[in-house]
C-alpha cells in the first residue's frame, strides 16, 4: 500500500496475562492499613453559615433577588446595587448596598424593605443594612443577566 501502512492478517490473538491476587495465608499476618477507614468514618461538614454556599447565605442572596428596583426591571442583586453580604455564627446578617443615585425615590424605603427581607431569612437574628455611597454605583456593576434583559449587550 502506498499511504505507509501495513496490515497484517492473523488467525488469533494471545490474551493478555490476568492479574493475580495473593492473600497471605499467614493467620498472624498483620492486616494492612485501611487508608479509607477515616474517610468514610467522617461526619459531613456543614457549610460555612456566612460563606457563599452556606444555606443563610444563599438565602439572604435569593431574598435580595426578589427586591426589584420600581424604574428598573432587574432585582437589585443583579443590578449591582450589593457590595456585600456577611453573615456571623450566630445570625447576624450585614448588608452593603447603594442606590443607582442619593436622588433614588426609594432612598428611604429601599434600606428597610431589604432590611426587613433579609430579617425573615431563616437562620437570620439581626439584620443590619448599611447604605453606601463609595464607590458610586455605574451601570458596569450590574450582571450580564441584568444587562441581557436591559439590552445592554
Amino acid at each position: 500500500m502506498s499511504d505507509g501502512f501495513r496490515i497484517e492478517e492473523v488467525d488469533a490473538v494471545e490474551a493478555p496475562p490476568k492479574a493475580r491476587v495473593v492473600l497471605e495465608t499467614d493467620s498472624n499476618a498483620e492486616r494492612k492499613r485501611d487508608y479509607l477507614e477515616g474517610f468514610l468514618a467522617q461526619k459531613p461538614q456543614a457549610d460555612a453559615v456566612g460563606e457563599p454556599g452556606g444555606v443563610v447565605y444563599d438565602g439572604i442572596i435569593e431574598a435580595l433577588k426578589e427586591i426589584y428596583d420600581p424604574e428598573i426591571p432587574v432585582n437589585i442583586y443583579d443590578l449591582g446595587l450589593i457590595y456585600g453580604v456577611e453573615v456571623t455564627e450566630d445570625g447576624h446578617a450585614v448588608v452593603t448596598m447603594t442606590l443607582t443615585t442619593p436622588n433614588c425615590p426609594v432612598a428611604e424605603s429601599m434600606p428597610m424593605e431589604v432590611e426587613m427581607r433579609v430579617g425573615a431569612v431563616p437562620g437570620v437574628g439581626v439584620a443590619e443594612v448599611n447604605l453606601v455611597w463609595d464607590p458610586a454605583w455605574d451601570p458596569q456593576k450590574m450582571s450580564d443577566e441584568a444587562k441581557l434583559e436591559l439590552g445592554m449587550l
